[in-house]
């Protein structure tokens, strides 16, 4: 097992990169792109990869704690068992990404691109969705309680037997235009 702390990268490419089983702790990715690279049964701690590119990465059982991956882009990467624990993905790029195994708690995903994602019975636990860009995206299934739905339109994303709170169905109620009374 490989231990990174504290380390910085700037516009660097990484090609078929292995970095299974890496213990990575507040290590600095600026602008590099990743490349075919293996995260696999890696854990990152308060680490950032900030406006980075992903392009048939792994990230099978990997596990992101406070990280920061604000505007990074991802790009027919694979995600299964993969688990994010707060941080900051604003405007990340998940368009079309297979997030169904995928779990993400108390994270800031606020106008992220998760256009025709596919979160069939994945985990968005209170997740900051605010401004994302859902069209398409298929959440049948997903826990999404607890979770900001305001940038959900019902009429564009897929909502079967997702799971959500009381207050989250006034809301997507609301954005479907009806005029919800006590009495």
């Amino acid at each position: 097992m490989v231990v990174t702390s504290q380390v910085t990268h700037t516009r660097v490419a990484f090609l078929d990169l292995d970095l299974t089983e890496v213990v990575n702790t507040r290590a600095v990715f600026t602008e590099c792109m990743f490349q075919r690279a293996h995260f696999n049964v890696s854990t990152h701690q308060d680490a950032a990869f900030i406006n980075c590119t992903f392009t048939a990465c792994s990230f099978f059982d990997t596990t992101f704690t406070e990280c920061k991956f604000v505007g990074s882009r991802f790009d027919r990467c694979t995600y299964d068992l993969m688990r994010v624990f707060g941080g900051n993905w604003s405007f990340v790029g998940l368009s079309g990404a297979d997030l169904r195994k995928a779990t993400f708690r108390e994270t800031r995903l606020r106008e992220a691109d998760l256009t025709g994602a596919k979160c069939h019975g994945a985990s968005l636990r209170e997740v900051d969705l605010a401004g994302a860009s859902l069209d398409g995206a298929n959440f049948t299934d997903c826990d999404l309680r607890g979770s900001d739905l305001s940038a959900f339109e019902p009429e564009h994303v897929v909502l079967t037997g997702a799971i959500i709170t009381l207050a989250q169905a006034i809301v997507l109620v609301t954005a479907m235009g009806l005029d919800v009374r006590t009495e």
